[in-house]
Parts: structure tokens; C-alpha cells; sequence
């Protein structure tokens, strides 16, 4: 199983690794997801999308990256109203952040041009632009001039429900014994642990770390997790096109 399971480089993924870290390559959520379709990974920490988007996955029961209001690293800043941005500015590192953007403002009657960007650096440049993860974090870390939509806080004020960003994926092609149990396993061992993983992870200050994955993002995968699942599929399918599978959940019990 060495190497043949990738995760996101994000402070939000760490407790979901904890203990496997070395089985695991790490790369972009849009890279991750490339080549986990193409069968370099038997198993994935990808975006609900991906899942969403090709039938090729059983999703690990009980295990996500997921918010219940504000989320803090997924945002779009805007200078100017919502109602008269006409472009964004969007990191496609993420397509779930890419998808749940557009239901959001599908909800509000708004369709703006979506043009892709990448040049962290320049971000507080553009008047409206969606961040995602650490470059989001370190956004707003910094002195700037936009005002902040934070996506799980929209989409719970819409619907009442958490928000699931990313889930294990495992391929149904490939059975490799024993892998379900240990990701299930490296999660309760990472929430555990979380007072030293926040203590000695590097990214961003202790503060910001700690209130972060204590507060803003959550780890479970239940029932209500499912239901905001079930909800953003449905709204999903009123804004994209093309097919849009259900998740099929397997247990490590």
C-alpha cells in the first residue's frame, strides 16, 4: 500500500493522516482526484465532486472534512455588492469549492463569469475571487480591501445543514485488505491526537490552528453530513450539467 494513497497538503486534512503519513502522497485536491481516476491511488482524501462526478469510488463511512457554519478556508472576497460582480476569480484547486459556489449563488439568482486563476500572489488584485484552503487562510491573514462570503456559513444559513468538502474515496476496482480499517483508524487516532498535531503543525500560528480544527472544521460523517450531501446533490443538479451520482457509504466495521 505504500504511496498508492493520496491526500491535500492542507492543515484540514492532517487529523484524517495522522500515523500514515508516510503511506501517503501528497498533492492538489485538482491533481489528487486526476490521478486517482486514472487508477494511480487505490484510495483518495478528495473533494465530494470527484465522488459525485464519476461512479467509480465506495466513499469510507464516518470520515470527512466537513463544516456545521463558517468554514474560514473557503471564501469568496469581493469589493464589490455580490449582486453586481460579474466575474470571479476562482483557485481550481477545488472543484466541490467551485460547485458550492455556484449553488450559492444560484440561490441568490446570480450567474457571473467563472475564470480560473492560480497566482496566489496577486489574489487581493482581483476584485472578486474564490479561495480555498492554506492560500485562503493566509488571505486573510493579511491586510485586505474585500468583503468575505465564507461559503460553509452561506450554505448553512441556506439550508440548515453541514457541508461535506472531501471524503476518503476508495476505488471499487482495486480491493486492498485492510485499507477501509486504516484510514478509519488513522481518523480517531488523529482526533486523539489533535492538542499535539495542532501543537506541532507548522502552518499559520498556534491561534489560528487550534480555533480552526476545533471549531471551524469537523470530521464526522453522519447522518446530517449525509443529508447536506443529499441537499447539495440536488442543487447541484440544477446548476451543472451531465451525470451526478449518490455516494455509495462501506463501514470499517
Amino acid at each position: 500500500m505504500n504511496k498508492r494513497i493520496g491526500s491535500v497538503p492542507y492543515l484540514n486534512s492532517a487529523p484524517l493522516t495522522f500515523g500514515v503519513e508516510n503511506k501517503i502522497e501528497f498533492l492538489p485536491p485538482s491533481q489528487l482526484a486526476k490521478r486517482l481516476r486514472a487508477g494511480d491511488f487505490v484510495a483518495g482524501l478528495v473533494s465530494i465532486t470527484e465522488v459525485l462526478h464519476h461512479d467509480l469510488y465506495d466513499v469510507l463511512d464516518g470520515v470527512a472534512v466537513a463544516c456545521d457554519g463558517p468554514v474560514r478556508s473557503v471564501f469568496l472576497a469581493h469589493k464589490k455588492p455580490l449582486e453586481e460582480v460579474d466575474v470571479i476569480h476562482c483557485d481550481t484547486a477545488s472543484l466541490s469549492s467551485i460547485n458550492l459556489l455556484k449553488v450559492i449563488l444560484a440561490h441568490r439568482g446570480l450567474v457571473p463569469r467563472l475564470v480560473p486563476f492560480d497566482n496566489y500572489s496577486r489574489a487581493d488584485e482581483h476584485s472578486a475571487i474564490l479561495l480555498i484552503g492554506n492560500p485562503g487562510i493566509e488571505f486573510l491573514s493579511r491586510p485586505h480591501e474585500h468583503q468575505i462570503l465564507d461559503l460553509g456559513q452561506a450554505w448553512k444559513e441556506v439550508t440548515g445543514l453541514p457541508f461535506v468538502f472531501a471524503v476518503w474515496a476508495i476505488r471499487r476496482d482495486q480491493n486492498v485488505p485492510g485499507l477501509i480499517q486504516m484510514l478509519f483508524q488513522a481518523k480517531k487516532k488523529g482526533e486523539a491526537k489533535l492538542t499535539d498535531i495542532i501543537k506541532n503543525h507548522k502552518d499559520f500560528d498556534f491561534e489560528l490552528r487550534n480555533s480552526y480544527l476545533r471549531e471551524n472544521i469537523k470530521f464526522e460523517l453522519g447522518d446530517l453530513e449525509k443529508k447536506g450531501v443529499l441537499e447539495f446533490v440536488s442543487r447541484l443538479r440544477q446548476v451543472v450539467g451531465g451525470p451526478i451520482f449518490l455516494p455509495n457509504y462501506v463501514s470499517a466495521h
